[in-house]
C-alpha cells in the first residue's frame, strides 16, 4: 500500500466531473493538491481555499509549462501528476466533422503530451514520481459514434503503456485509469444507454483506492471492465457486427 498523505499532487482537468471529485477525495486522504483547468471560477468554487488553483488551457503548451512552474512554486516539487482533462462530442464517419476531430486530438492527446512534457522530465531527474492518466474503456475497441473520442482514448492507453515500460527503471511510475460511464457534465447529454453508470464520487474513490494499492491499471466499474476486456478478444468481424447493431446501423 502507498499512502497519499503528504503527496504533492497536480490534478489537471479538475473543474468538474471526475477531476473535481478526485480533488476532494485526494484532499480527504491527506494529499497536498493543486488543481488546474480552463475555468478559473470553477476552480475557486471547488477549492474554497483548500487547494492551490492554477488556471491552465491544456492545448497551450507554454501555458502548461508555466502552470507546472507555478504549481511547483506553490506546493513544492510535484510527486504525482494526474491527467483528468477530456473532450467529448459525438459524431460518426457518416457525417465527418474535421474540426471536432481536431479538437479531440488537441485536448485529449496533445494536451496530455503537454502535461507530460511539463512534469515527467523533472521526475526522471529526481528519480521518483508518478504519472496518472485518466483514459476510458472507450479506448479498448472502436465504437460507432465515438470515432474521435475512442481513437484518442486508445492513443492515451497506448502512450501510457509505452511510457510505463520506458520509465520503470527511472523511478517514475505510470498508472492508466479507464473508467466506464460516469455521471458528469460530459455524459449528461448522451441519448444512448449507459450501462453500469456510476457517480463521480464513486469513480474518485475507485481511483484513489487504486493509487494507494499501487495498481498500474485501474478499470471500473467491474461489470464494464469485464465487458470491455472481453470485447477486445472478439474477432474483428464479430465486433463490427455487434457494434454496428448497438449503434442501430444494421
Amino acid at each position: 500500500m502507498s499512502s497519499l498523505v503528504g503527496q504533492r499532487v497536480w490534478l489537471v482537468g479538475a473543474s468538474s466531473g471526475i477531476g473535481a471529485a478526485l480533488a476532494e477525495e485526494l484532499h480527504e486522504r491527506g494529499a497536498i493538491v493543486a488543481v488546474s483547468a480552463r475555468r478559473a471560477d470553477r476552480l475557486d468554487e471547488l477549492s474554497r481555499g483548500r487547494f492551490a488553483t492554477v488556471p491552465v488551457d491544456v492545448t497551450d503548451h507554454d501555458a502548461v509549462l508555466e502552470g507546472a512552474r507555478q504549481v511547483g512554486e506553490t506546493i513544492g516539487p510535484i510527486d504525482t501528476v494526474v491527467w483528468c482533462a477530456g473532450y467529448w462530442h459525438t459524431f460518426d464517419a457518416t457525417d465527418w466533422q474535421a474540426e471536432e476531430f481536431a479538437r479531440h486530438v488537441e485536448v485529449n492527446l496533445l494536451g496530455l503530451g503537454h502535461v507530460i512534457d511539463a512534469t515527467v522530465p523533472e521526475m526522471v531527474a529526481r528519480g521518483r514520481g508518478h504519472l496518472v492518466g485518466v483514459a476510458s474503456v472507450a479506448g479498448y475497441r472502436g465504437l460507432s459514434g465515438a470515432e474521435a473520442y475512442a481513437a484518442t482514448k486508445s492513443a492515451q492507453i497506448t502512450l501510457l503503456e509505452s511510457m510505463r515500460a520506458s520509465l520503470s527503471a527511472k523511478g517514475v511510475r505510470v498508472t492508466t485509469v479507464c473508467p466506464g460511464f460516469v455521471r458528469t457534465e460530459m455524459t449528461e447529454s448522451n441519448s444512448f444507454p449507459m450501462p453500469f453508470i456510476i457517480d463521480a464520487d464513486e469513480a474518485a474513490r475507485e481511483i484513489a483506492d487504486g493509487l494507494e494499492s499501487g495498481r498500474p491499471e485501474i478499470v471500473f466499474p467491474w461489470p464494464m471492465a469485464v465487458t470491455m476486456k472481453l470485447a477486445r478478444l472478439l474477432p474483428v468481424r464479430a465486433w463490427t457486427a455487434l457494434s454496428s447493431r448497438l449503434a442501430g446501423r444494421s
